[in-house]
């Protein structure tokens, strides 16, 4: 359904998104191991909400309501309750409504929500951010934390990795059904690492793919599960980066842009959402993201849209194949024809409808919570000519997110329209 008050993104902003590759990236072999620390999450979420602030210029004060996106804090960090730490971000929020969603790789995109809720209900200013610290464990038992928006009882013990196992399931699934190659997938992963290389805060921007070294198994791009069955179905270049970063950006009602003294040219509208969730507890087709397609067909539904009106898409590539399928879910292709369109170069920085401009999930970097804001306010930078290098060289009128947790559980999907 429409929204009963309309929502505005007023702006907001991005820390750098920061892991293994990146050259700001403290780890065992940085030659500043030792000598200085990542930042904590305390640190990464305050320099997202004042650049937020600062961004969009708005008094803290007048903020009405705080929510923010995060999945496993408490595991990570150690640290749950982090709608109390949003509002220890600045003395202005004290004692200001605040929450924490929790949706998987989706908690961002609940956040949205709220936040889009909250002005249905009569707030004006909102502050929305999102989260995630992922670097402080290895790699295995990071993925066994990252495994809980699994079935874990059912489905642990596919791989010491789970979720890149679940997806090397789908890659296997495609290739004995519909002859998805190697070569349909290198397509989106060189196309993500290209546009990082161009966007100053992606976690990849100094790691060059090409499309030959990612169509192929070798020593920087190993096939590296455990599960015999599904090992030769992934490589290290069709997933998405372990990182550490946020995002946040200020949302408003047309009397909170009146109160601000701002005007409907400075923002993007949030015309349209879908959101879905399916049992977590039963697997659906590999072939297809059903639950993608059905919140994102419910954000068409109520912004009076087709894919044929969207000008620029987000989609949830958490590995290389779930954007092939994301483009047959949002209607971009026919089931079975992802990866012509990924051959195709209609999703390039210059195609007819880029898709993940900034990297996306393989190339900006996954840090779970933030990943559902960062993806509005990336609709909204490229709407607005912010995106520098990797800015689509013409206007843009109405573009897609669509931000999923877990594989094919939890998904919200915003229309927005730019305001001229």
């Amino acid at each position: 359904m429409p929204l009963a008050r309309r929502s505005f993104i007023l702006g907001g902003a991005h820390t750098p998104f920061l892991g293994k590759g990146h050259p700001d990236f403290v780890w065992q072999k940085h030659p500043d191991f030792g000598k200085r620390e990542n930042p904590s999450l305390e640190e990464t979420l305050l320099a997202a909400v004042d650049g937020a602030l600062a961004d969009t210029g708005v008094d803290p004060a007048l903020v009405d309501r705080l929510y923010i996106g995060n999945f496993v804090g408490e595991l990570f960090v150690n640290q749950g309750h982090l709608g109390a730490a949003l509002v220890g971000c600045n003395p202005a929020f004290e004692g200001k409504p605040a929450a924490r969603l929790e949706g998987a790789c989706a908690s961002g995109g609940l956040a949205m929500l709220a936040a889009t809720d909250a002005i249905a209900a009569g707030a004006d200013i909102v502050l929305v951010a999102g989260v995630e610290i992922q670097t402080t464990a290895s790699a295995r038992v990071g993925g066994d934390y990252l495994a809980r928006a699994a079935d874990y009882k059912r489905q642990r013990g596919i791989d010491d990795f789970t979720f890149p196992a679940l997806f090397a399931r789908r890659i296997k699934a495609l290739s004995e059904s519909a002859g998805l190659t190697d070569e349909d997938l290198a397509h989106i992963a060189a196309k993500a690492y290209a546009n990082a290389a161009l966007n100053p805060n992606a976690h990849m921007k100094a790691r060059k793919m090409t499309f030959e070294e990612a169509a192929s198994a070798g020593g920087r791009n190993p096939n590296f599960l455990g599960n015999e069955e599904l090992a030769p179905f992934l490589k290290v270049s069709d997933c998405s980066q372990v990182s550490d970063g946020a995002s946040a950006l200020i949302l408003v009602s047309e009397r909170g842009l009146q109160k601000l003294g701002r005007s409907m040219a400075d923002c993007a509208e949030v015309i349209g959402s879908g959101h879905a969730v399916s049992s977590l507890f039963v697997d659906g087709d590999p072939t297809e993201l059903s639950t993608v397609r059905t919140a994102v067909h419910r954000a068409y539904a109520s912004a009076g849209i087709g894919i044929q009106d969207v000008q620029v898409a987000e989609v949830h590539d958490c590995f290389t194949v779930a954007e092939l399928l994301s483009y047959e879910a949002i209607g971009l292709a026919a089931k079975g024809q992802g990866g012509s369109v990924a051959a195709s170069g209609r999703t390039a920085l210059d195609g007819e409808l880029p898709v993940n401009t900034g990297g996306g999930l393989i190339g900006f970097g996954h840090p779970v919570g933030a990943t559902g804001v960062k993806q509005p306010l990336e609709i909204f930078r490229q709407m607005k000519g912010r995106c520098g290098d990797y800015q689509v060289d013409r206007p843009l009128s109405v573009g897609l997110t669509s931000n999923m947790g877990g594989d094919d559980k939890t998904v919200v999907s915003l229309v927005i329209r730019n305001c001229t």
